[in-house]
């Protein structure tokens, strides 16, 4: 089974800014632990690590940086007619779009890009490993 290490890697808090998703560390830090939960719950093998460093905030998948992780991958949002809720009223939502995200600020990467950014991590772990 593949294991996923997803390490934060902090040393200032993100600016004020109401433009940003998590506005703290510790928001971040909940946010990841959360995703770690839910891969524990799916019985895939992950560990959360926190490390306080110099430089800019980053969140660091299996030894790559998120940013590195997505640079390769080309994200596809469902069509309406594709998405599984058919013949449910849609609600209508005043928000940011799904992919619009400050990538000089990590705590504002949106839960698609982070998600799919730990499934790439995942899928080359899982074909890397040792039979």
């Amino acid at each position: 089974m593949a294991m996923i290490n997803i390490e934060y890697r902090h040393s200032a808090e993100p600016p004020e800014a109401s433009i940003i998703r998590r506005k703290t560390i510790g928001e971040m830090k909940n946010y990841l632990m959360g995703l770690v939960a839910e891969m524990l719950l799916a019985d895939i093998s992950a560990q959360y690590i926190d490390t306080a460093s110099d430089g800019r905030n980053a969140v660091v998948i299996n030894g790559k940086d998120v940013h590195e992780i997505l640079d390769g991958l080309q994200i596809k949002m469902l069509d309406s007619e594709d998405a599984c809720d058919t013949g449910k009223p849609s609600l209508v939502k005043f928000e940011r779009p799904v992919l619009d995200w400050k990538k000089e600020f990590i705590e504002d990467i949106p839960d698609v890009l982070m998600k799919n950014a730990i499934s790439k991590a995942y899928a080359d772990a899982y074909n890397n490993r040792i039979m």
